[in-house]
């Protein structure tokens, strides 16, 4: 009795929706527990039944519990990894087009190189060069640090925020610029456009997180609740987005119509970065070197990997490395992490999300600013500095500010990973 009101105290509240869709899923899992006249096949082994779900999914009105693809993915070949030369300066952020073709990225000198570096021939196909501060109406780029940028569904619309407090909204194929965005009191961290949608949400040092429509060149609402600088944003098909809020020490959910936020605890340091799994499930990371999965209708993570890149010696001390990027393929049990520890690591969701297991570590030197797997999950791209996107602490001299294409293999079983140094 002790652990079901330990529990109850656990779960946040829920809507008379969610609840039903919670209650389905317990009693689907407690007839699989008791067993089936026949074995549930995965998805893909279902003869057209991938593009199906990820049609019902994509809607995220009223669809069933999300359907998880479990992958098995083979150590990555170092020697396969491109590499994309072309920022003077640290890669800071970087998109993929819904149809995996190209590559948007930006960084600490200004530049935007979108809608074009082709993923197949690896190709610069479109610069758009920066300015000096005071300039924007005279440059076609920004004019400061670019932080973060995102892609519209549909590949129409690519939004890019910087230090500077703007948003850049461009035509994704054409690099020209349509508008620009101003409203936020500090530095864009976060955006992302809502699944199906032109709703931009854009995140911000100011601590809120702002609300628009893209198509109408409108701005929406404004959203206020963390105590903190706030340095990630996500969001998927439903009205609502994720957010880390730095030292805040908090993960927030934002329910946007009901203009209400639900907030969970778990790090002990500074928050630097998520990203949603699917419409139940998070992934975070932070300065405390820990990342954490979470499930969206409870207050603690439902696995915490401690020290997950190990521990380094700073200034004679033993610290943690810094988790600076997580990525997840959608609807998978697949993630990645990246920190400065001369490593990407995969790691897999396993025990209905309750424990996070280590699989490999693909070596890349530099800070691991960005990082987002390809929709059909066959490539990882990561975004790499020699400083950390948000500051300059140290430089990792050896390191250069390139665009590594990672691909991934399928198939075959996959071999226990490395021991995680400490989770739980």
């Amino acid at each position: 009795r002790r652990r079901e009101a330990a529990a109850e105290e656990e779960e946040v509240d829920e809507t008379p929706q969610e609840k039903k869709l919670r209650l389905a899923k317990l009693y689907l899992e407690e007839l699989r527990q008791h067993g089936e006249s026949r074995p549930l096949l995965a998805p893909w082994r279902r003869e057209g039944a991938t593009l199906r779900c990820s049609r019902v999914w994509g809607r995220g009105r009223g669809s069933p519990a999300h359907i998880l693809l479990p992958l098995q993915v083979q150590p990555p070949d170092p020697a396969s990894i491109r590499v994309l030369r072309g920022h003077q300066l640290p890669v800071t952020c970087l998109v993929i087009s819904p149809d995996d073709r190209f590559i948007f990225s930006a960084s600490k000198d200004g530049s935007v190189i979108k809608c074009k570096w082709e993923v197949e021939s690896g190709k610069k196909l479109c610069v758009v060069p920066g300015g000096k501060k005071g300039t924007e109406e005279r440059h076609l780029g920004h004019a400061s640090h670019v932080l973060c940028m995102a892609i519209s569904s549909d590949g129409k619309y690519l939004a890019t925020g910087d230090s500077n407090k703007l948003i850049m909204i461009w035509d994704a194929a054409t690099c020209k610029r349509l508008h620009i965005f101003t409203g936020h009191r500090d530095a864009v961290s976060g955006l992302s456009f809502r699944k199906g949608t032109h709703e931009l949400y854009s995140a911000s040092h100011d601590r809120c997180v702002k609300v628009w429509n893209v198509a109408e060149n409108a701005y929406v609402e404004t959203l206020f609740g963390h105590q903190d600088v706030i340095t990630g944003l996500d969001s998927l098909s439903r009205e609502c987005c994720v957010t880390s809020g730095g030292r805040d020490g908090t993960v927030r959910l934002w329910k946007i119509p009901e203009e209400s936020q639900l907030v969970f605890y778990g790090h002990q340091g500074s928050i630097d970065c998520i990203q949603l799994i699917n419409e139940e499930h998070m992934v975070s990371g932070a300065d405390d070197g820990s990342v954490a999965l979470w499930g969206l209708t409870k207050k603690k993570p439902l696995a915490l990997a401690r020290q997950a890149h190990g521990m380094q010696e700073a200034q004679g001390l033993q610290q943690p490395y810094w988790i600076s990027a997580v990525a997840a393929l959608r609807n998978s049990d697949l993630l990645a992490t990246g920190s400065h520890s001369t490593s990407v690591k995969l790691w897999k969701c396993s025990e209905g999300f309750r424990k996070l297991e280590p699989l490999w570590d693909i070596p890349l030197v530099g800070f691991v600013n960005s990082l987002k797997f390809s929709a059909a999950g066959d490539f990882l791209v990561a975004g790499l500095g020699q400083e950390h996107r948000l500051g300059r602490w140290w430089r990792v001299k050896e390191a250069k500010n390139s665009i590594c294409i990672i691909p991934l293999r399928r198939g075959g079983a996959t071999a226990p990973g490395p021991k995680a140094p400490d989770s739980s």
